[in-house]
C-alpha cells in the first residue's frame, strides 16, 4: 500500500469513529451551517492573483512545515495580503491539522475556505458545513464516479462550492460532471510525491472552460504563475512556500505584489 491508500484506510476509520460519537443532525444545528457560502470560483474568475494560500503544519513528504504559527494569525495575514481563498488542512495524523483550525480561521477572515481533507463519507461535508467551510475538496484517486457524483451533489444541496483534484487523464475524463465547480490539477504525484508543472500544462487542454482550472503543489514563484495562465488556469494553490516561513501573511503579501507588479 502506498502512503495514500494507508491515508484512506485510517479515514474511514476515523470517520465511522466520529459518527459513533456526534450524530448527523447535531453537525446540522451547529451557529454556522445556516451561513450562506463564500464562493471561491467567482473570486478566482475576477482575480488578478488567484493565489488559494494554504495552512499547513506538516505533510507526508515534507514532515514539519511550520508548527509555531497561529492559525489565527497566518489567515488574517493571507485575508491582508489579498488571497483569493485559503485553504485549511484538517486531517490531523498526517497533516496536523484539525476541525478547530477551520474554526478558528473562519472567525478570523471573510475570504473564502477550503476544507483540506480526505472526503470519504457525506459526514464529513456536514462537518465542513458545521464548522465553516465554503468549499470542499474531493480526490478522483479514492472515489470512483458514482462516490464523485453522490458527493458533489450533496454538497450542492449544502450550498458548498466543489473542488475536484485530478492527477493524470484517466481521473480527469472519469470525473467531469456539471456539479463540480473548479478543476484541480495536483502537480505531485500522491504515489511517489514527484511534483511536476507539466502536469498541470498536459492536462489543461482537456478540462472545459465552464471549470474554473486550478493548479496545486509545486508553485514557489510568480513565473511559474504566468506561465500557467497562458494554459487557462485562474487559481493556483501556494502552501509550503509561504508556510515555510516565519511569516506566511507576509510572504503571501510580498508574492502578489511581486505576481501583480
Amino acid at each position: 500500500m502506498n502512503i495514500l491508500d494507508n491515508i484512506i484506510v485510517d479515514k474511514e476509520r476515523e470517520v465511522a469513529f466520529k459518527k459513533s460519537l456526534v450524530p448527523p443532525v447535531q453537525l446540522e444545528q451547529a451557529m454556522l451551517f445556516a451561513r450562506p457560502a463564500f464562493s471561491l470560483s467567482n473570486a478566482l474568475r475576477h482575480s488578478s492573483s488567484g493565489i488559494i494560500a494554504e495552512h499547513k503544519r506538516r505533510s507526508p513528504s515534507k514532515a514539519v512545515i511550520n508548527h509555531d504559527t497561529k492559525v489565527w494569525e497566518v489567515v488574517k495575514g493571507y485575508e491582508e495580503a489579498g488571497v483569493c481563498g485559503i485553504s485549511v488542512l484538517t486531517d490531523t495524523p498526517y497533516f496536523g491539522g484539525s476541525l478547530e483550525d477551520l474554526l478558528v480561521a473562519r472567525a478570523s477572515v471573510q475570504t473564502p475556505l477550503l476544507r483540506k481533507e480526505f472526503i470519504v463519507d457525506e459526514y464529513q461535508l456536514l462537518e465542513a458545513k458545521a464548522y465553516g467551510a465554503d468549499v470542499i475538496l474531493l480526490i478522483a484517486a479514492v472515489l470512483t464516479r458514482q462516490r464523485i457524483r453522490e458527493l458533489s451533489l450533496f454538497a450542492q444541496d449544502l450550498g458548498l462550492e466543489v473542488l475536484l483534484e485530478v492527477h493524470n487523464l484517466e481521473e480527469l475524463e472519469k470525473s467531469l460532471m456539471p456539479s463540480l465547480d473548479m478543476l484541480g490539477v495536483n502537480n505531485r504525484n500522491l504515489k511517489t510525491f514527484e511534483v511536476s508543472l507539466d502536469t498541470s500544462k498536459e492536462l489543461a487542454a482537456h478540462i472545459p472552460d465552464e471549470f474554473v482550472k486550478v493548479s496545486e503543489s509545486g508553485i514557489s514563484d510568480t513565473a511559474a504563475i504566468k506561465d500557467l495562465r497562458e494554459y487557462g488556469y485562474r487559481g493556483f494553490l501556494v502552501g509550503e512556500n509561504f508556510m515555510k516561513t516565519t511569516d506566511p501573511g507576509a510572504a503571501a503579501s510580498g508574492f502578489i505584489k511581486d505576481l501583480n507588479s
